[in-house]
């Protein structure tokens, strides 16, 4: 038996689906560098999180069926889960220990998450065939089913908030406003399908990149903050942390659709070329891009100075989702 089994958060049990979810999530030791303790929280974490968006989301042979499939479909056993464990990392730096409360919050975020990929597969935005390595849910159930798949995790997903307690209302609240509009997603979503084949300016990308991909990644962030009952002052560095940190996963997303594979992305790639989409490196080029991507890496860095070792889960999360090859 492996040495660690015995102080394994949840005993030999939990470290096997930790090792079951590292393998199928395509969890490597490359992706893991830099975590503390070899990397064994975030699969532990992911691990839990599987569990937890299983029991939540209705069985698939729950009626209606078809709507229950297509949500597990796209929801269950795919994806980084990068969003849940920052929400889950920024509570333990808040508390410097694992906090029960985080994880509605994570579910929420990953099932909003996943909610705005359906959709943005249509044939109507983005029209892609592919995602997270297989077919995309309209491919798989049809555009009807695949509509209303992301509505009711949608829906689910503040289900899950308003059953939390403590500070359930505040985190309501926050994930309305990344997700809805002025400030949030569909507020950049619908920026970025005009932007299309338009002569798009810096100006424009960042006001996308701001909604459509920062201010999910934010409130990721100050979702954990909340549960963990974080200070003023500790929700604004987590706030900077995760402005900062979602514009430079956006441009680093953006120049691997120009750099990687299919394969290696899970998803088509060259797809924002050959739209002619909004992205910094169109507008600025890929090395600026690149110089920009690493400047804001480090502007999410300098927000938690100050912050103790608690903080390292976070800073490690960070530094792999800036340096990410797929």
């Amino acid at each position: 038996m492996d040495s660690r089994a015995a102080t394994w958060p949840g005993g030999p049990c939990a470290m096997r689906r930790a090792r079951r979810a590292r393998n199928r999530l395509g969890y490597t030791a490359t992706m893991g560098a830099g975590l503390d303790n070899e990397g064994d929280w975030a699969a532990a974490e992911r691990a839990e999180l599987e569990r937890r968006l299983a029991q939540a989301v209705p069985a698939d042979d729950q009626p209606p069926q078809s709507l229950h499939r297509a949500m597990r479909y796209s929801l269950l056993d795919g994806g980084k889960r990068l969003r849940p464990l920052l929400c889950r990392a920024a509570a333990y730096a808040v508390a410097a220990d694992a906090v029960e409360a985080a994880w509605a919050p994570a579910c929420a975020v990953e099932m909003v998450h996943t909610y705005s990929l359906i959709h943005d597969d249509l044939p109507a935005l983005d029209n892609d065939d592919l995602r997270r390595g297989r077919p995309t849910c309209h491919k798989q159930f049809g555009e009807a089913m695949a509509i209303l798949a992301g509505d009711a995790l949608l829906t689910l997903a503040f289900g899950q908030l308003a059953a939390a307690g403590g500070q359930a209302g505040a985190m309501v609240g926050l994930l309305a406003e990344a997700a809805g509009t002025p400030a949030g997603m569909v507020a950049g979503q619908v920026a970025d399908v005009e932007a299309e084949r338009a002569q798009a300016d810096a100006a424009t990308v960042a006001f996308i990149h701001r909604r459509k991909t920062a201010a999910l990644i934010r409130a990721s962030v100050l979702l954990g903050g909340h549960a963990a009952a974080a200070s003023p002052a500790q929700r604004a560095a987590l706030a900077q942390f995760g402005e900062a940190l979602g514009l430079a996963f956006q441009i680093v997303d953006d120049l691997l659709d120009l750099t990687a594979s299919s394969g290696e992305l899970g998803k088509t790639a060259g797809k924002d070329e050959a739209q002619r989409k909004a992205t910094y490196p169109a507008v600025a080029g890929r090395a600026a891009a690149a110089s920009e991507a690493r400047r804001l890496a480090q502007q999410a860095q300098a927000a938690l100075a100050g912050w103790g070792p608690a903080a390292g889960r976070l800073r490690a999360l960070a530094a792999q989702m800036a340096e990410r090859r797929a």
